[in-house]
């Protein structure tokens, strides 16, 4: 008898050829992961032999390769009408008895001989492998309620296999059409129009970053996230402290969710509308803590069992509140990439910025914009061409191959046309909101996704640079080679470089383009007296009910994104060290900050920590970083005091910091302070008893011991971080802190600037040197070199 039918709890992995990627993957995890906990819908699936005779008994085999032998696979100027022509041979053809018997028998079963709605999805037996995923190129029809409407929906997914889309898709993947097959999952429906679905990465799609697992998700339907129609709520989970227990949310952002997808009242079938979000709800993320963190555990299970990154889509019935896995496949960009080849794009100039979105890759594009209403109205597109859109849906992705980059309005990091822009290696800024707007057709602009999480689209042709590197052949020095970090957004990116861990985190710019506020402002919120700046608090921190909150939030979530990345390796956060005249430019930050002459010298770092102008403020950076420590389970985030004066002062911050819940020693937590003040150096024996390491700041302390302003026009030519009484004082700081077995490192520019200060540095001993990212590959060229010259010499470092 000929097996039309196979039930989920029938089918494995293995039944790949028969069932196609995403039904042999459902029935996989229904066999093997539901023990685990982990919850997939109830259903069936037809087989590739059910298509095979369908088109056997309509006499189809023929005719569709005829179609097919048409195509014009250089130019696919008559995809469409290839396309139309074999989908309607398809949907002219009549199932047999058999297997419309066979298909309504199962439902009647699946569904306990009552009426039920199903999800009707596509799977082809070239689908889901692990070099081609098949987003997006075939149908799916939910919320089927009745026996003819089911029978209706598996023919339009046997039609779907010669979607244009679908064609245009496997021929330039190499598959044969003939060779294809598709097979039919008929799922118990998920009633998340009445709650929430989304997607899953279990790997950081832009960078392949491996130890992060990023959620997406959106009220009702899912199929306004893949077709990029709202900008969704994302989370970032960190899987070593999923595994350990610990809250593992990294970054936790609202997005709009502006609408909802849900069922409309007619009686068609997968008829469906798009319904605008109450307020309420657009300001509410989708998932509770515990939800994301049940579907982070559900994510590592799978990607477990599968042994590779995976793709997944979740959804929770908004009936039950039950959290589902509906789909799962394997992440197909950067799986097999080489992880020690990096292409690395940098702007060598700055531009006006006309828009930002979500960047897609890290590419840089010069190009000429073209704004498209659909892709019907493309007309001779180039690679030097950047398509402008509200949103990407799967019919535009035969025009995308065309192209240099995409750019959209609407869309997040897990739309279809993010996904498929990785897949092709075309950059994209997705969810810009205005870029419609703000491009204007024919006049050119560089569209660089080099900068981070966020792309920028600028005006006019920017110079660029593109460089190949190739990491296996770069060897570690004895002295440690760390980095000096201030976005988290470009984290996950530079922990694929060589490196030791971060020597300095500057806080300050997670404060400056993250929280935006002055501490003391939301502390003091109700005596703020300037009703422009009250109103902006209140629309920043609106979702949250106590406005410290925000402030320890949005700074733990910056820390934990490096401290994450760089994990189990040391990262060093500085404590905030603005000069006044800069912490007055944050919001509300006039109202707390003195006026003074020379900011350099005055009231900053420590000084302010123990003060009561701010000690209350210095209170939320230590439970930030508390959280990202204690909360989080980053233990390998340790802590530095910059601009600490006197041996006193040291004293009254690590006693502040007691009493804010850091105290040194306990959970392994390192105190560490700057060197950059010459009594840093003179009395740095008696600091190693106070703290637990060093690093010297070389511009205050060059600045200084020179008794030059750095920031000053007049001056700037004698500040020389190569001076011999500024050498001097490093060298007696470095011999103090080996007196003493106090670990000491240096961050700054000189040592790859100058190879010669590198070897002035590795001769005194120093244990590490940190640089800017893009100084750190000829930085430790430099160590090597001095090193190699040390032991040339029978010395060693």
């Amino acid at each position: 008898m000929k097996t039309y039918i196979k039930k989920f709890s029938e089918i494995a992995i293995s039944d790949l050829p028969y069932v196609g990627g995403k039904n042999a993957s459902l029935g996989e995890m229904y066999n093997q992961l539901i023990s685990k906990g982990v919850k997939v819908p109830n259903g069936y699936a037809t087989t590739s032999r059910a298509f095979w005779d369908f088109l056997d008994e309509n006499s189809l085999r023929k005719q569709l390769e005829k179609q097919l032998m048409q195509l014009d696979t250089n130019t696919y100027s008559n995809l469409h009408t290839v396309g139309q022509n074999a989908r309607k041979l398809i949907l002219n053809g009549q199932f047999s008895a058999t297997l419309s018997k066979a298909i309504l028998d199962s439902y009647r079963h699946l569904c306990d001989n009552e009426p039920c709605a199903v999800a009707v999805r596509s799977s082809a037996t070239a689908e889901d492998l692990p070099h081609a995923s098949f987003a997006g190129q075939h149908d799916t029809f939910l919320n089927i309620k009745d026996e003819a409407a089911l029978l209706e929906a598996v023919k339009k997914c046997f039609a779907s296999l010669y979607t244009d889309r679908a064609i245009k898709y496997r021929n330039e993947k190499g598959f044969k059409h003939r060779d294809v097959a598709l097979s039919v999952g008929i799922q118990k429906m998920v009633r998340a129009d009445l709650g929430c679905s989304g997607v899953g990465f279990t790997i950081e799609p832009e960078s392949g970053f491996e130890n992060v697992i990023l959620l997406s998700g959106v009220w009702g339907l899912g199929e306004n996230i893949v077709q990029g129609v709202v900008n969704p709520d994302e989370f970032y989970v960190f899987k070593p402290t999923l595994e350990l227990g610990k809250y593992p949310i990294l970054q936790k952002k609202l997005g709009d969710k502006k609408l909802t997808m849900i069922y409309s009242k007619s009686k068609e079938a997968d008829t469906t509308k798009n319904i605008r979000t109450p307020k309420s709800r657009q300001q509410q993320f989708v998932l509770t803590i515990e939800e994301v963190i049940k579907l982070a555990k559900w994510a590592m299970l799978i990607e477990n069992h599968y042994k590779k990154p995976m793709d997944i889509e979740w959804a929770k019935d908004g009936i039950t509140n039950e959290l589902f896995i509906i789909q799962a496949r394997p992440e197909t960009v950067h799986h097999h990439k080489d992880k020690n080849i990096h292409i690395v794009y940098k702007l060598l100039e700055k531009g006006r910025v006309l828009t930002s979105g979500n960047a897609v890759g890290s590419k840089i594009k010069v190009g000429i914009p073209v704004t498209l209403q659909s892709p019907k109205g493309a007309r001779n597109l180039t690679d030097d061409h950047i398509i402008v859109t509200d949103t990407i849906t799967p019919d535009w992705d035969p025009l995308l191959k065309q192209v240099g980059g995409i750019v959209t309005n609407k869309g997040g990091r897990t739309s279809h046309a993010a996904i498929v822009a990785r897949e092709l290696g075309v950059p994209a800024i997705v969810g810009c909101g205005n870029a419609t707007n703000a491009l204007t057709d024919g006049e050119a602009i560089t569209l660089s996704c080099a900068e981070g999480k966020t792309g920028h689209i600028y005006a006019g042709e920017l110079e660029f640079a593109q460089e190949k590197i190739n990491f296996s052949g770069i060897r570690m020095p004895q002295t440690e080679a760390k980095m000096i970090l201030a976005d988290p957004e470009n984290a996950f990116q530079l922990s694929f470089y060589p490196n030791n861990g971060v020597g300095l985190l500057r806080m300050e710019f997670i404060i400056t383009h993250s929280v935006q506020i002055h501490p003391m402002a939301l502390i003091k919120f109700k005596e703020l007296k300037n009703n422009a700046v009250i109103k902006k608090i209140n629309t920043i921190t609106s979702a949250y009910k106590k406005k410290e909150d925000y402030f320890i939030d949005q700074l733990s979530q910056g820390i934990a994104t490096i401290a994450a990345a760089f994990y189990p390796k040391e990262v060093i956060v500085r404590l905030s060290d603005f000069k006044t005249n800069e912490y007055a430019n944050l919001i509300g930050g006039e109202d707390f900050e003195p006026n003074e002459e020379n900011p350099m010298l005055g009231f900053r770092g420590a000084s302010r920590y123990y003060s009561e102008l701010y000690k209350e403020g210095f209170a939320l950076e230590c439970a930030a970083i508390k959280k990202v420590r204690e909360i989080m389970g980053l233990y390998n985030l340790k802590v530095m005091v910059p601009f600490c004066r006197t041996l006193e002062e040291g004293k009254k911050v690590i006693d502040r910091m007691h009493e804010n819940g850091l105290t040194r020693g306990e959970n392994s937590l390192e105190i560490y302070t700057m060197v950059e003040i010459p009594s840093n150096v003179i009395l740095a024996e008696q600091f190693a008893a106070i703290f637990d390491g060093f690093s010297i700041g070389s511009n205050d302390l060059t600045q200084l011991t020179l008794g030059i302003d750095r920031d000053s026009e007049i001056m700037g030519k004698l500040f020389d971080e190569n001076d011999l009484a500024a050498k001097r004082m490093i060298s007696m700081a470095i011999q103090s802190a080996k007196k003493t077995n106090t670990k000491i490192g240096l961050c700054g520019q000189a040592p790859s600037d100058f190879p010669e200060y590198a070897k002035f540095l590795v001769e005194e001993g120093i244990d590490s040197i940190s640089f800017n990212p893009d100084a750190l590959l000829q930085g430790i060229e430099n160590i090597n070199k001095a090193e190699k010259s040390l032991m040339k010499f029978g010395l060693h470092a």
